[in-house]
């Protein structure tokens, strides 16, 4: 099993944005939504449109832990998903399949990532890639590992840090 790596250079984040923006508005709007939630590809994927419409901060239920979660979500944030959302219904899935509506799959989610990923040039992406870039940048951030770690749900710090792909030479 290919083990994915957060994407640290906030440069190659750009770019990737910037090539999801020009092939879909929704595959735009889970990547840069993953990437500051820090939520389960699944738990993004099962977001209707009624639980991000008009809302700084957002409270789901988590599907693996059955935790509730709240994150915040940025004002320009918000202004993109309304732009998004204006001709959805609020039962609609924010990010549904073009051909049946419901959302898109997993695997469907690694194909546009990765491919993504790969016109910027990088080759360990995935779909946890946008729950560690998340933690990565929030961690360069804040130096908050406890508020991380419980973020995810981790047993111990070691295993955030592992998760996020900063070794202990790096925390110095």
């Amino acid at each position: 099993m290919q083990v994915v790596q957060p994407i640290r250079d906030q440069d190659k984040i750009e770019e990737i944005q910037a090539i999801l923006k020009n092939q879909s508005d929704r595959d735009w709007l889970l990547f840069t939504i993953g990437i500051n939630s820090g939520l389960h590809l699944n738990d993004l994927l099962t977001l209707k449109v009624k639980d991000l419409k008009g809302k700084n901060k957002v409270t789901i239920k988590e599907g693996k832990t059955k935790k509730e979660k709240t994150f915040t979500i940025s004002n320009q944030l918000v202004e993109w998903i309304y732009e998004y959302v204006k001709y959805m219904t609020d039962d609609d899935f924010l990010f549904p399949s073009q051909r049946t509506g419901k959302p898109i799959k997993r695997i469907r989610v690694y194909r546009i990532l990765n491919e993504a990923a790969k016109q910027a040039g990088l080759d360990d992406v995935g779909t946890h890639t946008l729950r560690k870039t998340f933690g990565y940048h929030y961690y360069q951030k804040t130096r908050n590992l406890t508020v991380l770690r419980d973020l995810f749900n981790h047993s111990a710090p070691s295993v955030t840090l592992r998760y996020i792909g900063v070794q202990s030479d790096q925390m110095k």
